[in-house]
């Protein structure tokens, strides 16, 4: 991997971590047309990820703050028989609504191979299906009646409701918070809710999976360190990432969603065509162009 390949893949996972475009399924596809792609991109890819979780603390540290202080006090009130379900304000809601929409993860990391295998084989026509899904919730969320939910108003079946949409959004080409955020605008969140909720849910899902792509390129003997490319790919994702937190939270207040829908479903069709073509010609488009 060189200098340009660094900066290309920070650009692509900063933006489309955060709009609902799917970042696996574009940062897989960039792969597979480049041949950077396999077990080797684990590690990188990590590092990729960890620069967007540098993006959402900058753009939500109000918010992460005031939750990471309830948690304290809440953690108290068990401990002490003070804690009463009734009784949450915002915060405290907002921390035990998102540990239910997290619990619902883990059936869907019983299938981790299933959904890496996808992303890094060389076939990507399911990549496209994905990206089709994609832009059909966002279609449908954008046509909502507006929510007016905010965190204190969020009940357990809206948790469950947003982890469900979150579990699917393993699959390459299903964005993570074009799913979520559809998701809560589908429960009738009001939409700087769903942002918010989206984005701060996404941290502990991010980590994780980091931590999971640690452990196997570990496991494969894939941790090379390239010190430039890393850090150069750490930092574009962190500043673009926050650039598109920003952008994602003016498009939803302004009923602009749709343009999402659109593009999802255009590349959905696009790279459905290319992968039949692949499958007819035998091998890669940009080897046969190469030809």
């Amino acid at each position: 991997m060189n200098i340009f390949e660094a900066i290309m893949q920070g650009i692509i996972q900063g933006l489309t971590e955060f709009l609902p475009v799917s970042s696996s399924g574009h940062i897989s596809l960039y792969q597979h047309f480049t041949g950077n792609s396999g077990e080797g991109a684990l590690l990188f890819s990590a590092i990729l990820h960890l620069g967007t979780l540098v993006a959402v603390f900058t753009a939500f540290r109000k918010t992460i703050w005031e939750m990471l202080k309830e948690l304290v006090f809440m953690i108290r009130d068990i401990f002490t028989g003070k804690f009463k379900w009734k009784e949450m304000n915002g915060p405290r809601r907002a921390i035990i609504m998102m540990i239910i929409s997290l619990l619902l993860l883990i059936p869907f990391y019983i299938f981790k191979d299933f959904f890496e295998g996808i992303s890094e084989d060389s076939d990507i026509i399911v990549e496209g299906i994905c990206f089709l899904y994609t832009s059909v919730i966002l279609f449908l969320s954008d046509r909502c009646v507006k929510g007016s939910k905010k965190f204190e108003d969020i009940k357990g079946k809206d948790a469950v409701v947003v982890g469900i949409f979150q579990g699917v959004a393993l699959l390459p080409g299903v964005s993570r918070s074009g799913s979520t955020i559809s998701s809560g605008l589908f429960c009738g969140f009001e939409r700087e809710t769903a942002v918010q909720y989206s984005f701060i849910l996404g941290i502990p899902a991010i980590l994780g999976g980091c931590l999971l792509e640690i452990k196997d390129a570990a496991e494969q003997n894939a941790l090379a360190f390239e010190p430039v490319n890393f850090i150069l790919g750490f930092a574009v994702a962190a500043v673009v990432g926050l650039c598109a937190i920003k952008m994602v939270n003016w498009l939803v207040k302004s009923d602009k969603f749709k343009i999402f829908a659109i593009y999802t479903f255009i590349l959905g069709i696009a790279v459905i065509g290319i992968g039949i073509f692949e499958h007819a010609v035998g091998m890669n488009l940009v080897d046969y162009l190469k030809k």
